[in-house]
This record gives C-alpha cells, sequence and structure tokens, in this order.
C-alpha cells in the first residue's frame, strides 16, 4: 500500500478518533500537534488503525514512533 493511500486513510482514522473532521495531517504531525491527542484517546486511536489494518502492534513499536510518517513505515511493514 503507498505512503498516500496510508496517509489519506489515516486521516479519516484520526478525524473519527478525535471527532475533529478539519483535522490535516502530514508525515510530520505528531501527538503534540493536535490537542484531543491524549493518553486515553492514543489507546483509541491505536485500536482503530490495528482493526482497519488488520495488524496487531508490539508496545515496543509504538514507543519508537515520532510521527505519522513513522506510523505509516510500520504499518507498511506490517502489512
Amino acid at each position: 500500500m503507498s505512503t498516500e493511500a496510508i496517509l489519506t486513510s489515516l486521516t479519516t482514522i484520526l478525524k473519527d478518533t478525535f471527532d475533529e473532521q478539519d483535522l490535516s495531517i502530514n508525515l510530520e504531525t505528531s501527538a503534540e500537534d493536535i490537542d484531543e491527542w491524549d493518553s486515553l484517546s492514543h489507546i483509541e486511536l491505536i485500536s482503530n488503525i490495528e482493526s482497519h489494518y488488520k495488524v496487531r502492534f508490539a508496545l515496543g513499536e509504538l514507543q519508537d514512533l515520532k510521527n505519522i510518517g513513522d506510523m505509516i513505515n510500520l504499518i507498511q511493514e506490517k502489512s
């Protein structure tokens, strides 16, 4: 799956998770850029991503992620 395709679907997932339909993300977007992104919503976001892509992330993999670009790379590795 291409980076663009994953970015598009992640944008939808993030908009739905954070209930923020005007949200705009790019490869450099991180939790610090989204006010609604706290520890509880992070768990919901990861669950939504895992469900959408039918993958499972190990805790160690998630701790190393710095931004959406890193998440896309991880999804591509797992798919």
